[in-house]
């Protein structure tokens, strides 16, 4: 054979030598000389102090044939060497392992693609075998490298480049498996290997044509398809490493997944991206899954500032993540999702108005403000599908978290210096809030009404009904259905219209439960304020006035006692006297729509509280209207160009739902004819403030003086008791100048509407808070009169008014501490 020697010098050489050279044949095309490989085995095995010596005469004749291109002899000696590592496990191994190596490296970094699949093969061998102690000396970081770099190989022959790029994943996937094995896991983990690692996995998933068809966990692909297909070879080699991921270790392993993404453009599309994220989610352990959620958040605010459709396919992986992870364990990203949801919301919001303000007619900024609409929309599902996974504890807490971060007009700090642009900022950014409260309540089934809105959520949502906005007054009512339908009613009650038998629905309904019946006497004014406002909104269109029908028949069904029905009639029959009497000067279709939704309403509460006599005289008025103003029902006024009448007939008593009939029809059936016959008056609040809109009466602070004749008088300690008897008394009405009595009528209208024990009746669920209130905004100063007669002054805004008749306040019993 090439490089043989005498007999005489051969026989001075060492054994081991000697036994090393017989394996080789004279030709290397006859294969490994099996029987000398036997005894080159058996004394490695018997002397194992020799492997070192073996190992490194291997190599050295390895060199030498690498250099010299007699790849023949190359094959010979590397199969020695996997057959020696097989055979040989003591603790003498290490050196020999640090010449395989060496032969390994030899191997790999040469040009010739069969010997770099040799070495890559006999590395896989080597990783698959455990080692008794661990070696802590040894690193990998030439073979990450080395690996890496084949799994990009362009080789111009496209069997080539398969043949070297499958080689390459194989050695990653030794390395890997070879590293966790050892004790010396830690070392692959670190940023500088999965920053070479990745990525070379990723760019050959890329070649897979049906990347989005495997979406589940990991596959068994067949050992022929796994040898072929790098792409699938990739994947697995990818499952296994994140599966092999601990606490620890996690965000490595991802960051680089970010990276590879950003480089190649792989948002948009972001096909791939998805499929690479659902692997990462099926591979990693459960408990781990919010380390990838947060990684998420990051980039997406890394990304920020990027292109709109590059933001949403982050938001969609985000989204398909969301959808894996709610399987298991979230972990505690829950009020960071949403955070930062949320603040992308806004931030996208000023971008789409930073936009319309500049287009001008410019096609690309109108495309781009169309992106962010994308964009906007993705956040919104992602937020509801999360919300409508969590349990019902923390997603009453998400429910909070986003009413909280609702803005109002004058508080919300706008994007821009233009104070219009700010106010339609704020305006689309409470439409897209809103419309991710609705996202999140959906499916939400409350077993107790008390908990899901609870004043704390309950105030701020029903201030945003009173917006100057027609969608946000529907989002607001979309939402109460959402918490108030326990029992999924609201497709039976689509469309205000007439309906003949409500049994036909099928309506499911419930005992009202003790919590409901202290809901309602807590809130239940509250409800009907804000229905009473609602409807009289000029700008209303058919859906908003489906809706505020719909919230009726809801509040019907779930939380209606004899009490709530009562004050249902009284509301009802005050919305009619709106449209009738027109105080709000509204327009035509207002007034018919208010009309027919009553008639509507009507017809389903006779009908709920199967009472024969005011079924009767609800249908009589409804036959009445079908016949001589079919204007007044929902199936005409609804309808596309339908005839508005020019008047309202007042007179006409047959049109009209009359509170008398009602109560006379109620009587002994359960129901109150004293609370019936007190005309509906909405609560007082302060709360229209908060939404940009006056209230029913404006905040009044009341400042009450006896004036004496000349003024000398001492003032009466401040905690004497005054009844209204005793002010009746000491005040007589002296001569008062007509315009004073002018702005004293127009300050005081509202409340000669309804005695003063009506408002404490509505009021009573809130004695303490009013209290309070009343401490803080009521100065009272009492000076003894001089005569019977005196003055009483009102301060109501910055209007002063003087002479003011007591006892024309109807205020019975008044106190005054």
């Amino acid at each position: 054979m090439p490089g043989s020697v005498c007999c005489c010098c051969a026989a001075l050489r060492p054994r081991y030598k000697r036994l090393v050279d017989n394996i080789f044949p004279e030709d290397p095309k006859d294969g490994l000389v099996k029987a000398d490989m036997e005894k080159l085995t058996f004394y490695a095995v018997s002397a194992p102090e020799k492997l070192d010596r073996i190992g490194a005469y291997l190599a050295e004749k390895l060199s030498r044939d690498v250099i010299r291109h007699r790849y023949g002899y190359v094959f010979i000696a590397m199969e020695a060497l996997d057959q020696l590592l097989m055979a040989c496990h003591s603790q003498s191994i290490k050196p020999f392992v640090e010449s395989f190596l060496h032969m390994v490296a030899k191997l790999l970094e040469s040009g010739e693609p069969r010997l770099q699949v040799l070495g890559t093969n006999s590395f896989v061998k080597f990783a698959n075998i455990e080692e008794d102690t661990p070696s802590y000396h040894r690193r990998y970081d030439f073979f990450v490298s080395r690996f890496s770099a084949m799994c990009h190989s362009c080789s111009e022959y496209p069997e080539i480049q398969n043949e070297i790029r499958i080689a390459g994943i194989r050695g990653i996937q030794g390395v890997v498996r070879k590293t966790v094995n050892d004790e010396l896991r830690a070392t692959i983990w670190e940023p500088q290997h999965m920053d070479k690692i990745v990525p070379s996995l990723l760019y050959n998933m890329q070649k897979t044509e049906d990347a989005d068809s495997r979406i589940g966990p990991p596959s068994s692909p067949a050992g022929g398809d796994k040898e072929e297909n790098p792409a699938v070879l990739a994947e697995n080699c990818f499952r296994e490493l994140l599966a092999r991921a601990t606490y620890g270790n996690m965000n490595n392993a991802v960051k680089p997944v970010f990276a590879h993404l950003d480089h190649h453009k792989l948002w948009d599309p972001n096909e791939f991206a998805v499929h690479c994220f659902k692997i990462i989610m099926y591979s990693i352990q459960a408990q781990y899954s919010h380390h990838v959620i947060q990684e998420i958040l990051g980039h997406l605010d890394f990304r920020k500032r990027d292109p709109p459709r590059v933001r949403a396919g982050i938001i969609q992986v985000l989204l398909e993540t969301i959808a894996i992870a709610a399987k298991g364990s979230i972990g505690p990203t829950v009020l960071e999702v949403f955070n930062t949801l949320l603040k992308h919301l806004s931030l996208s919001v000023d971008f789409e108005l930073g936009t319309q303000a500049g287009s001008r007619g410019n096609i690309d900024a109108r495309t781009k403000e169309c992106e962010e609409k994308i964009v906007q929309n993705a956040i919104i599902q992602t937020i509801g599908f999360f919300g409508s996974n969590l349990p019902d504890y923390q997603r009453s807490e998400i429910m909070m978290f986003i009413m909280g971060k609702v803005p109002v007009f004058g508080m919300a700090a706008h994007s821009s210096e233009n104070g219009q642009l700010g106010d339609l900022g704020t305006r689309r950014i409470q439409i897209m809030l809103l419309r991710s409260l609705l996202m999140v309540t959906s499916g939400y089934n409350a077993k107790s009404i008390v908990t899901v809105l609870s004043a704390p959520f309950l105030d701020p949502l029903l201030s945003a009904s009173l917006m100057e906005d027609g969608e946000l007054r529907q989002l607001v009512l979309e939402v109460l259905h959402n918490l108030i339908d326990r029992h999924d009613n609201r497709a039976k009650l689509r469309g205000i219209r007439i309906i003949p038998d409500v049994s036909d629905l099928k309506i499911k309904r419930d005992k009202i439960s003790r919590q409901d019946v202290s809901f309602m006497k807590k809130h239940g004014q509250q409800l009907y304020r804000h229905i009473y406002l609602g409807c009289k909104e000029d700008d209303n269109v058919h859906k908003n006035f489906e809706l505020l029908y719909t919230t009726l028949a809801l509040i019907t069904i779930e939380l209606a006692n004899e009490e709530v029905v009562t004050d249902l009639l009284r509301l009802a029959v005050a919305l009619q006297d709106t449209a009738i009497l027109n105080e709000e000067n509204l327009s035509m279709f207002s007034r018919c729509s208010i009309m027919a939704l009553v008639a509507a309403y009507l017809n389903f509460l006779s009908q709920m509280i199967a009472v024969p006599a005011l079924c009767q005289h609800v249908s009589k008025v409804i036959e009445t209207r079908t016949v001589e103003s079919p204007y007044f029902l929902p199936e005409t006024i609804f309808r596309d160009k339908c005839s508005l009448p020019q008047t309202f007939d007042k007179d006409d008593k047959s049109l009209f739902f009359l509170m008398n009939k009602i109560a006379e029809s109620l009587g002994g059936s359960g129901y109150s004819p004293e609370r019936l016959s007190v005309p509906y008056v909405p609560q007082v609040t302060d709360e229209d403030g908060l939404s940009r809109r006056k209230s029913v009466v404006d905040t009044v602070s009341i400042q009450v003086d006896l004036l004496a004749g000349n003024g000398t008088e001492d003032k009466v300690n401040s905690t004497e008791e005054i009844t209204f008897e005793a002010l009746k008394k000491a005040i007589d009405s002296t001569g008062l100048e007509e315009q004073e009595k002018e702005k004293r009528r127009l300050v005081m209208e509202k409340f000669q509407k309804a005695p003063f024990e009506e408002i404490a009746a509505q009021c009573e669920s809130k004695a303490t808070l009013l209290h309070d209130r009343l401490a803080q905004i009521l100065e009272l100063t009492i000076r003894p009169p001089p005569s019977p007669s005196g003055t009483l002054t009102i301060t109501a805004g910055h209007t002063h008014y003087q002479s003011v008749p007591v006892y024309e306040m109807k205020f019975p019993d008044l106190c005054v501490y």
